[in-house]
């Protein structure tokens, strides 16, 4: 379990789907569930106390060309933001947002990301996503969800150059990602990186 009370005032959770039987107890009152979009509901839900929940359906990709595959919509983005809206009218000791994607990496870590840019609009990117990494070290955001998401929120590509950041970060540390994103079709995050500066 992690907290982002640095930035907002609520609890944040991001888990991939075999974390969840472990927050079955941990006081979730709302999930931001993301499944690609034949993957049937997480068993774990069941045992969960009551929440509600907002299921979004789309594939981890970045492009739109791809035979077979949903990529995220500018929808789905919007969706999102609203649902993050709405927990700023929720108690603060009440609200525990968990965020799950299939690996707890990349569509949740971009709207783990996105929430907490919409519910701060006066912090600085960079500040966003080492939140986003202090909570989640593995996270690789996906930047199409960013990408839009910059844009719904008139954030003037602040938010992906930070998670350009975060894509160099990861490299220095294991330049072999490089060549592992490039081949999942995932080039651009990769490009992004080479330009930018952490």
């Amino acid at each position: 379990m992690t907290s982002a009370d640095a930035i907002v005032p609520f609890r944040i959770t991001v888990c991939g789907i075999g974390e969840l039987d472990g927050h079955c107890a941990t006081g979730v009152s709302h999930v931001l569930s993301i499944l690609d979009p034949d993957w049937p509901v997480p068993a774990a839900f069941a045992v969960f106390g009551q929440h509600r929940k907002l299921e979004l359906r789309f594939h981890d990709v970045i492009e739109d060309d791809v035979r077979g595959v949903l990529p995220p919509h500018e929808d789905h983005v919007a969706a999102l933001l609203a649902f993050g809206r709405d927990l700023t009218g929720e108690p603060v000791l009440n609200t525990h947002l968990l965020v799950h994607c299939h690996a707890g990496v990349s569509r949740s870590t971009a709207s783990m990301a996105l929430i907490l840019a919409q519910a701060q609009p006066k912090v600085a990117a960079d500040r966003i996503f080492a939140e986003v990494l202090r909570l989640r070290p593995q996270a690789w955001p996906n930047l199409r969800m960013v990408e839009m998401g910059d844009r719904l929120l008139g954030r003037h590509g602040d938010l992906i150059a930070a998670t350009h950041g975060v894509y160099r970060w990861h490299i220095r540390a294991r330049p072999e990602l490089a060549d592992q994103m490039r081949d999942g079709g995932r080039g651009r995050e990769i490009e992004g990186a080479q330009r930018q500066q952490f």
